[in-house]
C-alpha cells in the first residue's frame, strides 16, 4: 500500500456525511482541528486544539466525498491555517465534480492580504467569513451564526 506525503494530511475532528446546516442542500462536511481565533461563545470549541482528532489524507478525503456524492463543506477548526493543504484538496474535490464551501475566522480582507489563504479559496464557491461575535449572533441568518459574518462568492470577486 502507497503512503500518501505527510504534506498532504490533515488533522480532523470528524466528517459528518449528509448534513443539511453547512451550506445549500446535503453536504458532506469535514471539521478540521486547530483554530486560534477562539471565539467566546463558538458552538464548536472542542475543535480549538490543532493536536486533536485524527489524520486523513487529501486522497482519503476525496474517496469518501465519491462515495457519498454531495457537495463538500470545510470547517473546523479553521481550515485556512493549512492553506496550501487546503488549496490542494478544493482543486481535487472540483476536479470531482464537486462544489467546495469554507468557513473560516478570518475576515475576506485578511484573507485577500494573505497570498496563501486567496490560493486556498479561490476555487471555492463561497466563504463563509468573519469571527463568530456572541453578541451579535442571529439564528434567523442561513449558514452564518453572527451577523458580521458574510457568505463570499470568490467567483464573482474576480
Amino acid at each position: 500500500m502507497e503512503t500518501q506525503p505527510e504534506t498532504d494530511k490533515f488533522r480532523v475532528l470528524r466528517i459528518e456525511r449528509g448534513t443539511t446546516v453547512d451550506g445549500p442542500g446535503f453536504r458532506t462536511s469535514i471539521y478540521f482541528a486547530g483554530c486560534a481565533h477562539r471565539c467566546p461563545g463558538c458552538h464548536n470549541p472542542q475543535s480549538w486544539d490543532f493536536s486533536s482528532g485524527h489524520e486523513i489524507s487529501i486522497k482519503e478525503i476525496v474517496d469518501i466525498v465519491k462515495e457519498e456524492e454531495f457537495d463538500v463543506t470545510l470547517t473546523g477548526g479553521d481550515p485556512l491555517y493549512q492553506p496550501e493543504k487546503v488549496s490542494r484538496l478544493v482543486e481535487a474535490i472540483n476536479a470531482e465534480g464537486f462544489s467546495v464551501w469554507i468557513y473560516t475566522g478570518f475576515t475576506w480582507e485578511e484573507i485577500m492580504a494573505d497570498s496563501r489563504m486567496t490560493e486556498a479559496v479561490v476555487g471555492a464557491e463561497a466563504v463563509v467569513e468573519g469571527r463568530f461575535i456572541k453578541e451579535l449572533r442571529d439564528e434567523s441568518l442561513p449558514f452564518r451564526g453572527s451577523s458580521n459574518q458574510r457568505i463570499i462568492y470568490p467567483g464573482r470577486q474576480r
